[in-house]
């Protein structure tokens, strides 16, 4: 069994030796121990805040809720840190990162009596279930916001990897900005790396330098990049956590939240009532995995009811932003016309549409 890093251990122990749960107090032998692992902080307004607060508020809806916590676990160690939380007690276990899958799975089949829930996926196993939102789609709505407010019809996206997925909410981004704005251009610049600061500053300071007044990313965490425009004057569209509207107090637009607390806490109170059910789980707003952040002061109301009529839209089931025909970069038809690529196709892209400025890998 692989020995987990310092930080993991550290983590790991400071939380399981509490007994509170977000400044509230649960009982001596819990309603139940939840186990959550994220690759990165939990205070980072981005990818592992949404998880951490989520976690929080099913201790707020469900009496006797106890968490334990490790931050910066690696795939290296996951299995062992999965391990020492189900020996402390824990009967559901949330393995926050794309790279946790595996280790989670292998785990999971030695303890069936513990349910795991893995976000962005695709494995499922009896006690092993897979969840996310429906990013993809839905950035089409943050893609109208940057649309309406660019001035310089230049646009960027700062993202991670360039994985499938990674690349449909690019593309989402740009096809709603192009819906209210025929001129904008979308200029990609990927970091490879889910968490490097350095990069992420660098790639928003080079979209800034190229004329883009309005910058969102796909990262764990947008601190650096939205440090980085709103030092220049420009503005931000965020993403994962709508925490990090805080880091922009003159140049935040909007965002795209992922919320799960109301998802934890059915999913928790299922294990607590022996109801709870695997499943290959994709979500968006009008099921409650996504929120539009609230608008910036600089956000004109036209804009605010534009971008709030559209995501009603959405949850009316009016508008599928991947409609042919849709062309790639070269003019070649990608998606023919009265084609629609819906969620189970979010994965494939190994493209981009034309009118954005960047390479897919």
């Amino acid at each position: 069994m692989r020995v987990m890093s310092l930080a993991t251990r550290m983590a790991l122990a400071a939380v399981a030796a509490s007994v509170f749960l977000g400044g509230f107090a649960v009982a001596a032998e819990p309603a139940l121990t939840i186990g959550l692992l994220l690759p990165g902080p939990k205070n980072d307004a981005g990818y592992n805040q949404s998880f951490y607060d989520a976690a929080l508020e099913v201790g707020r809806n469900i009496p006797g809720i106890r968490l334990i916590v490790a931050e910066y676990v690696t795939d290296a160690e996951a299995e062992s840190v999965m391990e020492t939380m189900i020996r402390q007690g824990a009967r559901l276990i949330l393995p926050c990162g794309f790279p946790l899958q595996y280790p989670a799975v292998a785990v999971a089949a030695r303890h069936p009596n513990v349910r795991f829930m893995h976000p962005g996926g695709w494995e499922v196993r009896p006690n092993f279930s897979n969840f996310f939102a429906t990013t993809q789609l839905h950035f089409y709505i943050m893609g109208v916001a940057a649309g309406l407010m660019t001035e310089t019809n230049k646009i960027g996206f700062v993202a991670g990897m360039p994985l499938g997925f990674t690349l449909g909410n690019v593309n989402g981004f740009h096809l709603g900005a192009r819906s209210v704005n025929p001129d904008v251009t979308t200029h990609l610049l990927f970091t490879f790396s889910w968490g490097d600061t350095t990069k992420e500053a660098a790639a928003a300071q080079a979209l800034l330098d190229q004329g883009c007044d309005v910058i969102t990313m796909h990262l764990d965490s947008p601190i650096a990049v939205i440090q980085t425009v709103e030092a220049a004057g420009a503005y931000t569209i965020g993403f994962m956590s709508l925490d990090a509207r805080r880091y922009a107090p003159d140049g935040w637009i909007t965002g795209l939240g992922l919320t799960w607390g109301d998802y934890f806490t059915q999913s928790a109170q299922a294990v607590i009532d022996g109801t709870w059910r695997t499943g290959f789980i994709r979500r968006g707003l009008a099921e409650g995995f996504l929120e539009i952040a609230p608008f910036g002061g600089r956000v004109p109301a036209e804009v605010r009811e534009a971008v709030l009529a559209v995501a009603e839209d959405f949850k009316a089931g009016l508008i599928d932003p991947f409609k042919g025909p849709i062309r790639d970069q070269n003019g070649v038809i990608r998606i023919a016309e009265g084609e629609i690529w819906g969620n189970e196709k979010m994965g494939d892209f190994d493209w981009l549409i034309e009118g954005i400025t960047g390479s897919p890998k």
